[in-house]
């Protein structure tokens, strides 16, 4: 990825939709859960493998989920406001 992103511009790359994947954290836009990444990363999964697998994905989506959790992991709440659905 070319410029670096502050860790408040990943976390909005994360929502969290109560109507939709069980209210569980997901890549803006997409019903990909950032469980799922991490997982894939924890498992050896390259971002290269991701982005492949997952073509509407970008690099900072990845970096995203990497920053919220590790937000997590830090025991503190991260602020994402809850979306209505249409």
């Amino acid at each position: 990825m070319k410029k670096n992103l502050t860790r408040e511009a990943l976390l909005k790359r994360i929502w969290i939709d109560p109507e939709r994947c069980g209210g569980r954290p997901c890549i803006r836009g997409h019903r990909i859960w950032v469980s799922l990444i991490l997982d894939l990363l924890a498992s050896g999964a390259t971002v290269r493998q991701i982005l492949r697998d997952y073509p509407g994905l970008v690099e900072a989506d990845i970096q995203a989920c990497v920053a919220y959790g590790a937000e997590m992991s830090n025991e503190r709440y991260v602020e994402i406001p809850l979306e209505a659905s249409a």
